[in-house]
């Protein structure tokens, strides 16, 4: 779990990736968050493998503190990719929109 502070102060070092449904993704998301959920996982896992390096972390949200999806595509990262430094956002999209800046 992260923080929503900690994750913006990793600025350009972060990779945002938003677990909710395509739908909820296509009506807002962070900017510059890249879709990845469980009905679409071997479709959309080349796009953020494409942008990650060692040096990234990756932070992992979906709707709210209590959606399961966030965790459960963290660790598909973690276990199946094989990726490091995978963080979920406390509070998730909620959490986001009550501070966007």
């Amino acid at each position: 779990m992260v923080n929503l502070d900690q994750a913006q102060s990793w600025g350009t070092n972060a990779i945002w990736v938003d677990a909710r449904p395509d739908n909820e993704f296509e009506q807002d998301h962070v900017p510059g968050a890249i879709p990845l959920n469980e009905d679409r996982w071997n479709e959309l896992l080349p796009t953020l493998l494409a942008q990650w390096s060692l040096e990234k972390k990756i932070v992992v949200y979906c709707s709210s503190q209590s959606c399961n999806a966030s965790r459960e595509v963290a660790r598909r990262l973690r276990d199946e990719a094989g990726l490091k430094d995978v963080f979920v956002l406390r509070g998730g999209w909620e959490e986001w929109l009550k501070n966007r800046r």
